[in-house]
């Protein structure tokens, strides 16, 4: 089995409004839980440069509380690519954001995720993720 994960999706939003969305915190409490778990806004923390931190508290769906992840920001360049290292489980992963006609293409890719994380489970979450993420976006993109 490979220790990678990767989910795609075309998006219906233009690459800078995804951009905002994955570098805000309101917006990231929005969908990183994916549809097994909820953020809480207040609980996000960011700094958005190469060696700045990303963290948040995650909730069970019953509201049993999770855990906090820690991510340190590898690379950010702006508005197309963002490189995440978790050190306490080691994955790294990079979400990659193409512009195409009619909107954005985004891919999370997760490398060096452990055995116990390699499960039908986990794929069904990012890809949980990356739908929660329409919904913000396709919901910001109907305020403008």
């Amino acid at each position: 089995m490979t220790d990678q994960l990767i989910a795609t999706r075309r998006l219906d939003a233009d690459i800078a409004l995804v951009w905002r969305v994955l570098t805000t915190p309101e917006h990231l409490a929005a969908f990183w839980g994916g549809d097994h778990a909820t953020v809480p806004a207040a609980s996000v923390t960011l700094d958005l440069r190469v060696g700045g931190h990303f963290a948040l508290n995650t909730v069970g769906l019953d509201g049993t509380p999770g855990r906090r992840l820690t991510f340190r920001y590898e690379v950010v360049d702006e508005p197309r690519l963002l490189v995440l290292g978790e050190p306490e489980s080691g994955i790294r992963t990079e979400i990659r954001l193409e512009p195409v006609p009619g909107g954005t293409t985004i891919t999370i890719h997760q490398r060096h995720v452990p055995p116990e994380l390699r499960t039908s489970r986990a794929r069904r979450g990012l890809a949980g993720m990356l739908t929660k993420l329409h919904h913000v976006t396709t919901e910001l993109r109907g305020r403008r």
